[in-house]
């Protein structure tokens, strides 16, 4: 990961200067974070500052004088798709003191997280965001969140359920859970490093794991129980009984309430778990927000994984580009023999059906690359995406995709 210098002080209206946190602005930043948000956000913030993963170079405020009025935090992401992985961002601990409310701070942060993302090598950002606000920045609605419908909680089994609170040293154990969990999915985001060891020290949530003999055999995270209501996230199992092993253990949290699960489509855990989930699932669009600052860096970085898919599909372009035009601008790139050429970008194009391309509105490109439908899912609601003449070749490349996305904190 590239680590670039700290960015010079920014000076805003009315006196104020965004800058890098520091230490000394540690307890400023918690309070104003506990204040605006929830009171584990302080522990989380320190988490992140304190980790030399992350550190005070993950963090920038906004000061009047010597008080904190607006503070982010970037951390540090990659998200894979298929065999390919991508250095991404993700903003999060966002907050503002309310006396300086509307005077465009958070806009300027945001312009900090991004001109830092970009300086750390990441080629997108991924967010869970409150409804619409963050489009303003940038960001577009493209993976899906999954739904989390009650579960009916499965007969006992053959003797209490070895479920306890996860430890350091459980972490490799999980992350081989966890890695198991999302090889099936096309787009994964797994936790870094430092995140997995944070987790186990913040507040908002438990992280457990069910031991076999001295085997880790299933992992899951929960939110605290409310009014007799648990969630469970993020559930991985070696096999159905540990999962099933793993609910029996979340169950018993809430004596007599109820369990929520966060489906994982074709994991062990969701087989283990099919026959005790409702047939009526949630029907409301839920949706990370992902943003694109450089689309022909990305594309650039996407060449395998759209050969592939050329090749799996037995389509020979060999000598011919592909286009997909974003109306305002197009990306042409080059089929030879063995591979695909060197991205390149040119202007407003819009009627790119005329070369064979397909045209994608710039805010529909993240679900395009990333998303469940895929071009002819897209082309079916959006009358700005569509294949163009060669509708088999831009399905092949662009085709529903499946997801699964763990963050630092869960958007339920």
């Amino acid at each position: 990961m590239i680590v670039p210098a700290a960015p010079p002080p920014v000076s805003l209206a009315d006196g104020l200067v965004l800058r890098q946190a520091c230490p000394a602005d540690l307890d400023q930043i918690g309070a104003l974070l506990a204040e605006r948000g929830e009171p584990a956000d302080a522990l989380d913030h320190r988490l992140v500052v304190t980790d030399p993963e992350a550190g005070w170079p993950a963090c920038a405020v906004v000061v009047d004088g010597d008080r904190v009025v607006s503070t982010a935090t970037l951390l540090d992401e990659e998200l894979r798709l298929a065999d390919v992985r991508l250095p991404a961002g993700q903003v999060e601990l966002v907050a503002t003191d309310r006396e300086y409310e509307g005077r465009g701070l958070v806009r300027a942060l945001m312009r900090w997280a991004h001109e830092r993302s970009t300086a750390r090598g990441h080629v997108l950002q991924i967010m869970i965001g409150i409804p619409y606000f963050y489009r303003l920045f940038g960001y577009e609605y493209a993976v899906d969140i999954p739904p989390a419908p009650v579960v009916r909680t499965p007969p006992a089994g053959d003797g209490t359920p070895a479920l306890r609170a996860a430890l350091p040293s459980d972490i490799p154990a999980m992350t081989a859970l966890q890695d198991m969990a999302q090889s099936r999915f096309d787009v994964a985001v797994p936790h870094p490093a430092a995140r997995r060891r944070w987790l186990l020290a913040h507040e908002a949530s438990t992280t457990w794991v069910v031991e076999r003999g001295d085997r880790v055999v299933a992992t899951g995270r929960t939110t605290p129980p409310d009014d007799d209501e648990v969630l469970l996230a993020e559930a991985a199992a070696f096999d159905q009984e540990a999962a099933l092993d793993l609910l029996r253990g979340v169950a018993a949290l809430v004596p007599g309430g109820q369990v929520r699960v966060v489906e994982r489509a074709g994991t062990v855990a969701a087989s283990a778990w099919s026959d005790l989930l409702p047939a009526e699932r949630r029907t409301e669009a839920e949706q990370y927000y992902l943003r694109i600052p450089d689309v022909t860096a990305l594309l650039d970085r996407l060449r395998p994984v759209l050969w592939h898919r050329l090749v799996a599909a037995g389509i020979d372009r060999t000598g011919r580009d592909i286009v997909i035009s974003t109306f305002g601008a197009h990306y042409r790139i080059p089929v030879r023999a063995d591979g695909l050429g060197e991205v390149t970008a040119g202007g407003a194009m819009q009627g790119p059906g005329a070369v064979d391309g397909a045209g994608v509105a710039p805010d529909y490109l993240p679900a395009l690359l990333f998303g469940p439908h895929g071009i002819d899912g897209l082309s079916r609601i959006r009358p700005d995406v569509y294949p163009g003449p060669d509708s088999r070749l831009f399905q092949a490349l662009f085709p529903p995709l499946t997801a699964d996305v763990l963050s630092y904190y869960l958007p339920y």
